[in-house]
């Protein structure tokens, strides 16, 4: 029996593939199809004001660590400020949640999903952009949220309104 060895994975500063997604930049560090589908992770820059509306997965973890700045975290149990060294898991399961930069400050967020596969919804819905680049959050008339809808659901997630944990 052959023991297969991988080489490990390196990035530079500025490597992987940016994209903007809802108004954030994205970085993908990791996919699954490099992890045999085992996990993927993404670094994340949150502008002032920025970060997803309200949403669920129910077949995966997703956890954040804040390298800087601050987010405010809210879900249907809870409600957190994840400030600069703080980690934030959010289990399978489905529970509704989000999270918003509400300072001046971007914020820096390293996300791991396991298993993967939300990165490739990224890819399927984020525009190329320069690494630390921000292009402005895409209008969401009717025909875009369906489209973003159907797209989340494609990847196990369940997109709500805005102001659907108010």
């Amino acid at each position: 029996m052959a023991n297969l060895k991988h080489a490990p994975i390196t990035l530079g500063e500025q490597d992987g593939q940016s994209l903007s997604v809802v108004g954030d930049t994205y970085r993908i560090l990791v996919t699954g199809k490099e992890t045999g589908w085992s996990f993927a992770t993404i670094d994340m820059l949150i502008p002032p004001g920025g970060g997803p509306g309200p949403h669920s997965h129910a077949d995966f973890h997703e956890t954040f660590y804040v390298i800087d700045g601050e987010i405010e975290v809210k879900s249907e149990a809870s409600e957190y400020t994840a400030k600069k060294g703080s980690y934030v898991v959010i289990p399978k399961g489905g529970i509704v949640h989000f999270f918003k930069n509400k300072t001046d400050k971007t914020a820096h967020l390293l996300c791991t999903v396991i298993p993967s596969g939300l990165e490739e919804m990224f890819i399927e819905i984020g525009k190329p952009v320069a690494h630390g680049t921000f292009l402005p959050s895409p209008s969401m008339d009717p025909e875009t949220l369906n489209k973003m809808i159907q797209i989340a659901e494609k990847y196990g997630q369940k997109v709500y309104p805005p102001d659907y944990l108010e």
